[in-house]
Order: C-alpha cells, then sequence, then structure tokens
C-alpha cells in the first residue's frame, strides 16, 4: 500500500466513518456541546486495544491513519505508557485534515514518551521531530521505527530534548522552524513546568501553531495554563470533561506597538 495512497484514503473516507461525522458535528470555536462529550471521548477510548495473551514485554494497539499501530511501553515510567490525552490528539490530526493538511509539515513533539503522536503525524504525511529526555530514546526510536518504515512519506527522526536545557544551541531558532509544536499530557506533577514554558516559548515562531492536550489533575495545572495563556493566544479546540481533557491551539500572541 503506498503512503500517497494512504493518505488519500483517509481523507476521502473520513466523512463517511462514524468517527468523522461526530468530528464534522461537533467542530467549532468553543470545543464540544456537552451532550457530545461522551460520544466523541467513548470513540477515542475505542482506538486502544490490548492483546489477550501477555507476552514478556507489554505492548497496546491503536487505529489511526487508516493503520494499525503497536506501541510498546510500560507502566514503571510515566514517560513510557500511552496516555489518553495522546489519543485525543491523535484522533484530532487524523480528522482535521480537510481544515488542516499535515503533508510536508514540519512538526516537533516535545515529551513524546512512547511515540504515538509522532507516528500519526508522520503516517498523515509530516516531516517530524520526536524528542524526549535520553532514558526514554530507545523505546521512543524503536516504536517510531517498527510503526512508520515503509508506511510515512518522512522517516521521523528521534532527538534528545531536556526542556529549557540548552535550546539554542540544540534547537538555534535561526534554522529550527516548526509548522506545529506537538504535545499530549506534558503538565502533571513534575517540578519543571517553568521549564516547559521556556521551551514552548523557544520553538515558537510567529506563525507557528501549538497543539497541546491536556488532562486536568491539580490546581497548579490552572495555573500553568494561566502563565502559557500569557504568551500564547489559546482557543480551546476539544473539552472533554468525561476523560478531563481539553485539547488547546495556540499561537504567538502579536505585540502591539504604540
Amino acid at each position: 500500500r503506498s503512503v500517497l495512497g494512504s493518505l488519500s484514503d483517509v481523507k476521502e473516507n473520513l466523512e463517511d466513518t462514524s468517527l468523522g461525522r461526530l468530528y464534522y458535528r461537533s467542530r467549532g470555536a468553543h470545543g464540544l456541546e456537552k451532550a457530545e462529550d461522551g460520544d466523541i471521548s467513548s470513540e477515542i477510548m475505542k482506538r486502544r486495544w490490548v492483546p489477550s495473551i501477555f507476552k514478556s514485554m507489554p505492548w497496546e494497539c491503536f487505529q489511526f491513519a487508516g493503520y494499525e499501530i503497536k506501541i510498546t511501553e510500560t507502566t514503571d515510567c510515566y514517560g513510557a505508557y500511552v496516555w489518553p490525552s495522546a489519543l485525543v490528539l491523535c484522533y484530532y490530526l487524523e480528522h482535521s485534515q480537510k481544515e488542516n493538511s499535515l503533508i510536508d509539515k514540519n512538526v516537533i513533539e516535545i515529551g513524546a514518551g512512547t511515540g504515538l503522536v509522532s507516528i500519526v503525524a508522520g503516517l498523515l504525511g509530516c516531516h517530524v521531530i520526536a524528542t524526549d529526555l535520553p532514558h526514554l530514546l530507545g523505546n521512543l526510536q524503536y516504536n517510531i521505527s517498527r510503526n512508520t518504515k515503509l508506511r510515512s512519506k518522512y522517516q521521523p527522526q528521534v532527538r534528545e530534548l531536556r526542556w529549557g536545557v540548552d535550546l539554542e544551541n540544540k534547537f538555534p531558532r535561526s534554522a529550527c522552524q516548526y509548522d506545529y509544536i506537538m504535545a499530549a499530557d506534558v503538565v502533571y506533577s513534575h517540578p519543571y513546568l517553568d521549564e516547559l514554558l521556556m521551551t514552548f516559548d523557544h520553538l515558537c515562531q510567529d506563525n507557528t501553531i501549538i497543539l497541546w492536550t491536556m488532562r486536568f489533575r491539580l490546581d497548579e495545572d490552572n495555573d500553568f495554563v494561566k502563565k502559557f495563556q500569557c504568551i500564547f493566544d489559546t482557543e480551546v479546540i476539544y473539552d472533554l470533561p468525561t476523560l478531563q481533557i481539553k485539547l488547546y491551539k495556540a499561537k504567538r500572541k502579536v505585540l502591539q506597538i504604540g
């Protein structure tokens, strides 16, 4: 099956699927109607299934972009498990193609974890750089390679990125210009929220779009959103109370002179 053929099939058949109908009925500037939250949350979570017979290495399977995606993971590490926020972002990427084609776009994912979001973005035709901490890169590379080889138009890259550390040296603003920054569930109980905000700020150019899914757990999560909104114009695309997840779309604020 060719990559271009796969992308074309996804686009042509989107509105004929139950997921497509849900998306096109519920999209809008202010997110989802409450009556549709349960429906769309249920449909998103159906994209995940686990094997009936467990092997020595745990894995889960997902259905996105017309492919079965097998992800190796572990529950022993936050960054090596697929959290529901990643599924919400993958669902949006797949079902927003009519409005925002990802073909040939430059994408960087921060906190890529197991790589599911980067894999789906790659299958949809993006140039992708998946980033995370050093101890997660081996599994990240493995998942990306096994699920995108001979499937993706461009083979995704895997790179180390420590939030807030040596950003200009490793990701110089003059050379690293991204159409999209993607992040799923990068805000949780950790002491690096200021560094995370610094990383968003460094990677985001004037025309960059940030797509960020977040599950709300603590009051500190709302504090981070407020700081984020001081730098970026932010729109809620999905609000899913059933999953306690929101999907944000953001761009850098335009400075008013005079």
